[in-house]
């Protein structure tokens, strides 16, 4: 049988990435406890999990968010962020509008009520998905302070790449000028976060025609590539991501 290669990386100190590769097989790195996924690429921390899932289904990445909720839970391993791809596809938050699907929608992307919050948004190809499955109790139990923190993560990543994106006062997520970069929506249960971001980095933006955006109608969407013109590799972005989480998530806790 063909044997998958899996790039594991020891993350040192959350700043400086040490890569090596392992055959398939020899993953004691991994936690059994998530040997159920097809990891491409993992990074640890003494505090945290990062792992790369590339290209995968919503519902199947829903599945997978649910057991390692239940894995942290029970204390069996460490908070865990997944990182990863969507095929098209237009979410529904909890609470949306479903008139913000419009009946021009592209036809090629499947449609999912979700149970996170927020209102309508699209995933797909060229968009870096990021769902982060933390225990808070750990940190600080507030979902304000949790979600200051993404977009500051998501807002010092993107400096790597001379993009100066903020906030909007009263809207969730991230922005650069009068157009959204990354859109948030999460989910807590018993203070474990459950959904994430999602960063764009070159997807389709004609999909985005066939809705409107979080409901709001005001503003645009943009995209890394758009701004710079650059077509950055998605594990780059990872890197600098990881090192955001420690920057912002883990030295500012405020347990």
């Amino acid at each position: 049988m063909h044997m998958k290669r899996q790039y594991i990386f020891k993350l040192e100190n959350l700043l400086d990435i040490k890569k090596k590769s392992l055959e398939y097989g020899l993953i004691s790195n991994i936690p059994k406890e998530l040997l159920f996924l097809e990891i491409l690429n993992f990074y640890e921390s003494d505090s945290l999990n990062f792992i790369w899932l590339g290209r995968i289904h919503y519902n199947d990445a829903w599945d997978i968010q649910k057991k390692i909720h239940q894995l942290i839970l029970q204390d069996k391993i460490k908070d865990t962020i997944l990182f990863l791809e969507h095929f098209h596809v237009y979410t529904f938050g909890k609470n949306a509008d479903q008139n913000h699907l419009l009946p021009s929608y592209n036809k090629q992307a499947e449609i999912i009520q979700s149970d996170r919050g927020g209102d309508i948004t699209y995933h797909g190809p060229g968009q870096l998905v990021v769902y982060p499955v933390i225990n808070l109790n750990k940190y600080k139990k507030s979902i304000s302070w949790y979600i200051n923190i993404i977009e500051q993560i998501i807002i010092d990543t993107l400096k790597e790449y001379n993009i100066n994106a903020n906030r909007k006062d009263g809207l969730t997520g991230v922005w650069v000028e009068e157009e959204k970069i990354a859109a948030i929506g999460v989910r807590l249960s018993k203070w474990i976060t459950m959904h994430g971001f999602a960063l764009n980095i070159k997807p389709d933006l004609s999909f985005y025609n066939g809705m409107i955006p979080c409901g709001i109608f005001e503003y645009g969407i943009t995209s890394i590539f758009e701004l710079s013109g650059i077509k950055i590799d998605s594990i780059d972005i990872v890197k600098n991501i990881i090192k955001q989480f420690s920057n912002n998530f883990i030295q500012n806790n405020e347990i």
